[in-house]
């Protein structure tokens, strides 16, 4: 925490009628899930980069699923449960879940945007610094409209050269156009995985997408 506190400023906030360091709580959230549900069987190093617009984390992960992690409809599972104990002991976590909850929430205030939860065999975990639009719920979509980690990072790869929103809705086979700008597009762009040629006019026929 000392290497965050370092590099990232504080930011004022009462929760009730108590001071909330948020800066602290959302990686504090975020150490505590590297420690938590790491698959240590796997010698992938865990990294936690601070960047100018965002903060990037991952972590060897035995996966339960695959792909963007949405709030509103997730089932956290017990990955390391005897460390996840010793942390709700001591104070550090909350509850199962409680993690990407909370980090939800603080980050909304910290920075007004949105993070982004990557589920696949190295969890990764991106937390933007800067206010940026935020996508609004849309419904479940279906098995084959989730695109897997795998998936995202072949499309990360084939948006090297800039795309267009219908060549990378077509690369990923997604057929519902509002459900891929809403759940994949915009978190993606969120997150700081995607950046905009345009992002003076981020709604300009023209645009393109790249990483």
């Amino acid at each position: 925490m000392q290497f965050v506190a370092k590099h990232l400023n504080d930011k004022f906030y009462l929760e009730k009628d108590q001071r909330i360091n948020i800066r602290d709580k959302i990686f504090r959230e975020v150490a505590s899930n590297i420690l938590i549900h790491r698959e240590f069987a796997n010698p992938f190093p865990a990294k936690f980069i601070i960047e100018n617009e965002r903060i990037y984390a991952e972590n060897s992960n035995k996966a339960h699923g695959h792909g963007i992690i949405d709030p509103n409809n997730y089932s956290p599972f017990p990955k390391n449960p005897t460390i996840a104990k010793v942390f709700k002991e001591i104070g550090f976590v909350d509850e199962l879940g409680s993690g990407v909850r909370n980090i939800f929430k603080y980050n909304r205030i910290y920075s007004g945007a949105e993070p982004v939860f990557i589920e696949g065999d190295v969890f990764k975990t991106v937390i933007p610094l800067t206010p940026q639009a935020t996508p609004q719920a849309t419904p479940q979509a279906t098995p084959q409209d989730t695109p897997q980690d795998d998936r995202i990072a072949e499309l990360l790869d084939f948006c090297k050269t800039p795309k267009s929103r219908k060549e990378i809705q077509d690369f990923l086979e997604i057929k519902d156009r509002e459900y891929f700008r809403k759940k994949i597009l915009n978190p993606l762009i969120n997150g700081g995985l995607l950046k905009m040629t345009k992002p003076e006019a981020p709604k300009s026929p023209n645009q393109k997408y790249y990483s």
